[in-house]
């Protein structure tokens, strides 16, 4: 039975205009997403955990390759300027559905189970993140160093974030790391929006959504709190990730 949650008109939003360059010849004819992973797409793996969670009002953001998404028959959010913008300006794309309902943002490019959609769902926040507080152990496998691709993560006594997205220069900066999943209620996109939308189009337009949290956690508005998945997942991006996730 899907978990209980205690807001209503839930939605999820997932990310998918890019094309995934690192991922090389894989991406060459599809979109990031539809890589597959032990037998199942990534957008396969996303929405099974997303209807596992009771959650059945899915919208997808699409650029690269739209047509093939198509078959899915989900809301689509369409970013034209795809090739040219970051996350975050994707995600604009979806803004009526952000300024209505509170709705669980998810990246393309990882897997996850539907616990980790469970456990943010229920939170009593406006802003959240899930993070991966054992995160060492994954990047220790993916990367000769695992400084090299990991960011700031820190986290207070009381679950809000304090950092998030800077270049870390040892462990200790890293509590966790971020997984791809944002839940927002509207007032949480409407700041999150705000700290965007004080910045030029240039600027914007490269955004990530790390260092768009970090905007949000410097303008001390609200807070961002921290949800925890020591679970099994991984993000995607590059071949030799697949190769690892088949593995182990």
């Amino acid at each position: 039975n899907p978990t209980f949650c205690k807001h209503k008109n839930l939605k999820a939003i997932i990310l998918a205009a890019g094309r995934g360059s690192r991922m090389k010849l894989l991406t060459d004819e599809i979109p990031k997403c539809l890589v597959k992973l032990r037998g199942k797409s990534l957008l396969d793996w996303q929405l099974s955990a997303l209807r596992t969670a009771g959650i059945t009002d899915i919208a997808i953001v699409t650029g690269y390759r739209r047509d093939l998404l198509a078959k899915y028959n989900l809301v689509e959010f369409y970013n034209s300027r795809w090739a040219d913008t970051n996350m975050v300006t994707s995600l604009s794309c979806a803004d009526s559905w952000l300024r209505e309902s509170p709705c669980i943002v998810s990246y393309s490019d990882i897997f996850y189970g539907s616990d980790a959609i469970q456990s943010i769902m229920k939170v009593s926040a406006r802003l959240a993140v899930s993070y991966d507080p054992n995160w060492f152990k994954l990047w220790n496998r993916r990367f000769v160093d695992p400084l090299s691709d990991a960011e700031t993560f820190l986290i207070g006594e009381d679950g809000k974030l304090i950092e998030i997205g800077n270049k870390p220069t040892s462990v200790d900066q890293i509590q966790g790391q971020f997984m791809g999943i944002t839940f927002f209620t509207p007032d949480g996109w409407k700041e999150f929006n705000f700290v965007r939308s004080s910045l030029n189009q240039g600027l914007a337009d490269q955004m990530h959504m790390t260092g768009s949290l970090q905007g949000v956690i410097e303008a001390d508005n609200i807070s961002i709190l921290g949800v925890p998945y020591e679970r099994e997942w991984g993000e995607v991006d590059s071949e030799s990730d697949l190769l690892l996730y088949e593995k182990f």
